[in-house]
């Protein structure tokens, strides 16, 4: 089976090269607790690949023999322009790793199909502000279930696709559309990216979702990264739990492996500390 690298290369290590090619994942959890910053390491350290290789081995190390690169990477986001997206991931990982690694990324916005039907002024999320007629008009574009859907069809086959953030589609649902639209949506992208052989994360805030809602997302997909804090004594440490993984679970259980700590460093999100059954 091959495996594309997530990124984080003692976790790629572990689970035999990275994510099993043609798997959708959710990365989910707490606020703050990781999720978000293992998203930003796995577009930068992929896209280093790509366009560095000599930082990638540096930053990174070797990939395992059974992993393949991406072909491309692609970066998508409902809400944040590409400005904002990279100064952030410059506040959790080393500037100039962001700048060569994001070089290589492919950068979408759905801003405008994301806000196109809400009370958001245009000028908020375009580049100019739109006239009468462009704004009359603007129910006839297609939904943003539908431009997501377009642009993966056209463009994630071979790659890895960051998703930020299924949360703001859960933020739409209900208005815009149906809870059960986002759950179908989902299980038709993870039997397409079988065929595709890609990757595709899926960043979400588990915080806002009801254990039912966040059940139906873990149904949908092939694997849960579940991000979360564990506290101990006076501190807080992140921790990272495999919850389901279609090829990865079981290499887990296989060593005994229950949860990781993690850290962030320069070099993005990694893991710090294996903890297994004693």
């Amino acid at each position: 089976m091959e495996r594309m690298p997530l990124g984080v290369s003692r976790l790629d290590r572990l689970i035999g090269g990275g994510a099993p090619t043609g798997s959708v994942v959710l990365a989910a959890g707490d606020s703050g607790a990781g999720a978000r910053e293992f998203c930003y390491t796995s577009a930068v350290m992929n896209g280093l690949a790509i366009q560095e290789a000599d930082q990638f081995d540096l930053h990174y190390g070797s990939l395992e023999s059974s992993a393949v690169l991406p072909e491309s990477v692609h970066y998508v986001s409902f809400t944040d322009d590409q400005r904002a997206v990279t100064r952030e991931m410059s506040f959790v990982m080393n500037d100039d790793l962001v700048i060569d690694g994001m070089g290589a990324v492919e950068f979408v916005e759905l801003a405008e199909e994301y806000f196109q039907l809400t009370p958001v002024p245009t000028e908020w999320y375009a580049e100019r502000t739109a006239t009468i007629t462009e704004l009359g008009s603007q129910t006839e574009r297609g939904d943003i279930l539908e431009a997501f859907a377009d642009y993966l069809s056209a463009q994630a086959a071979g790659s890895l696709v960051v998703v930020d953030s299924i949360t703001d589609l859960v933020a739409a649902a209900d208005e815009r559309f149906d809870w059960a639209d986002l759950t179908v949506l989902l299980k038709g992208l993870a039997r397409a990216s079988r065929r595709w052989g890609s990757v595709i994360l899926l960043l979400v805030n588990s915080d806002v979702l009801e254990a039912t809602e966040f059940g139906r997302l873990k149904e949908a997909t092939d694997g849960t990264l579940l991000f979360e804090w564990e506290s101990g004594g006076s501190e807080r440490a992140r921790t990272l739990v495999v919850e389901q993984f279609r090829g990865v679970l079981s290499r887990l259980e296989d060593e005994d492996i229950v949860r990781f700590e993690t850290e962030i460093g320069d070099d993005g999100f990694d893991i710090s500390t294996v903890r297994k059954i004693r």
